[in-house]
């Protein structure tokens, strides 16, 4: 899932979990200095996978690396910078990179020797990066000993990436205008006709404009479209896992679905998105992954917000699956950067998996099931109003690293919809063209199998 403000929170979560304060601001340009003291009296961090700051990097000798991050630069730095209070000869440089320019930059960087040693990576573009990624410096065994979901990331026994956390949607309520409406938490929508019925109670308006919409999707157009089907027993692929299936009754389903809630007057495609305008205080209700907790959190801090699990066709079933999920991914290493960077990276690594209290505070701030096995019973995660609300873990399908068409082509699709006079049916038929096409001999295989319900379309 794209987001745009993960890095924040985890620098600010590693930088507290060590109790280390990080000067604000600047490059670190020049602020290498050699390093002497091997023995730093700290901890070593980590389980299986541990990290041990008692010894020297780079023999104690200066270096400078690049990170690239596509948001929250100045954050992300504080991470760095908290690394290099326990080793002072690394200076750990953040660029910031927009997303929207990420994915040509980045690899283009990468296939000299002058890209940034260390990068954040999202598993959408999978293809357009392993290539140029080093494996990393530790036993398949050991990560499988200490996180889940790492076994479809092994390729030829190797490890580029892992997931740090599983995330999925849910909807974000505004609990003043909740309570404003005359709604208690006897109210809240089990099915999505009841769900209809509270976005109406929910808006308001001045004469002809809608000054508070009861729900706004805008925004999430391919978030919604690649999870919601499932809940109507469709799955995103064919029986061979291969073919893309979304040109079906139940993705028409839930467009039509979706429109009609903007077709109440409850919501409007021209209101802007529904996360920045729920945060902004113009929307009682959206759709969002896990992470626009942290985002609420950081930049709306006084918002009082609520979060429940997404409705479902029919009450007291429980559906074929509440959703999609995907894995928010671990950083990269540029394996054409020089050795001395490739090992740095390679021991900053170590650092970012194995401290236990950051690695929490980033899943609690990005709204994911942390795949770190340590905290599966951790009482503030299992306390996290998000997670909580999502509920039975089991009953979400990762389909896999689903390439960055199924987000370009589902978006379109939805504009074409919404601003373009476009019938569902025939965007629907151009969405499935477009899929087939860019994935045709992409060597992509969905993993949709592995579900424990899996039910495939064409048995």
């Amino acid at each position: 899932m794209r987001y745009r403000k993960p890095f924040g929170a985890m620098a600010v979560a590693v930088a507290s979990a060590l109790l280390l304060s990080a000067c604000s601001g600047g490059t670190g340009v020049g602020d290498a200095k050699q390093d002497d003291k091997a023995d730093k009296g700290l901890p070593v961090l980590g389980k299986t996978v541990t990290w041990d700051p008692n010894q020297l990097v780079n023999d104690g000798r200066p270096i400078k690396l690049e990170w690239w991050a596509w948001a929250f630069v100045d954050e992300a730095q504080k991470m760095a910078d908290a690394y290099q209070k326990v080793h002072p000869n690394v200076d750990i440089q953040v660029v910031n990179q927009p997303w929207d320019d990420y994915w040509t930059k980045l690899p283009l960087a990468l296939q000299g020797s002058g890209g940034p040693a260390i990068f954040n990576v999202h598993n959408s573009q999978h293809d357009n990066l392993v290539k140029y990624m080093a494996p990393y410096d530790i036993p398949v065994k050991d990560l499988q000993a200490d996180f889940t979901n790492v076994d479809q990331h092994v390729i030829d026994g190797k490890v580029y990436y892992i997931d740090f956390g599983l995330m999925t949607g849910a909807i974000f309520y505004n609990k003043d205008m909740w309570k404003k409406a005359g709604l208690t938490q006897a109210d809240i929508p089990e099915t999505w006709d009841e769900f209809r019925e509270v976005a109406k109670k929910l808006t308001v308006r001045d004469g002809g404009k809608i000054t508070q919409a009861g729900f706004n999707f805008n925004g999430q157009y391919d978030a919604i479209q690649s999870g919601m089907a499932y809940q109507l027993g469709q799955n995103l692929f064919a029986g061979d896992l291969k073919t893309p299936d979304v040109d079906n009754a139940a993705n028409l389903e839930v467009i039509e679905r979706f429109l009609d809630i903007y077709r109440d007057g409850s919501g409007d495609k021209d209101l802007g998105s529904g996360g920045d305008t729920f945060g902004q205080g113009l929307t009682a209700m959206t759709y969002s992954w896990g992470h626009l907790a942290g985002t609420l959190k950081t930049d709306h801090p006084d918002l009082d917000w609520g979060v429940f699990r997404t409705p479902v066709p029919e009450a007291g079933k429980t559906p074929y699956a509440f959703d999609r999920t995907n894995g928010e991914s671990t950083i990269g290493i540029n394996k054409n950067a020089s050795p001395e960077e490739q090992a740095v990276a390679q021991d900053f690594l170590r650092y970012y998996l194995t401290n236990e209290d950051a690695m929490k505070q980033l899943c609690l701030a990005v709204g994911v099931y942390p795949t770190y096995k340590p905290l599966a019973d951790d009482p503030d995660i299992k306390a996290s109003p998000v997670l909580k609300a999502f509920g039975d873990s089991t009953k979400y399908i990762w389909p896999g690293a689903l390439p960055a068409t199924f987000q370009t082509s589902l978006v379109t699709m939805w504009e074409d919809i919404l601003y373009n006079g476009v019938s569902p049916r025939k965007a629907l038929a151009t969405a499935q063209k477009t899929l087939s096409t860019d994935l045709k001999g992409s060597g992509f295989v969905s993993v949709e199998n592995r579900y424990p319900g899996y039910q495939a379309q064409d048995d």
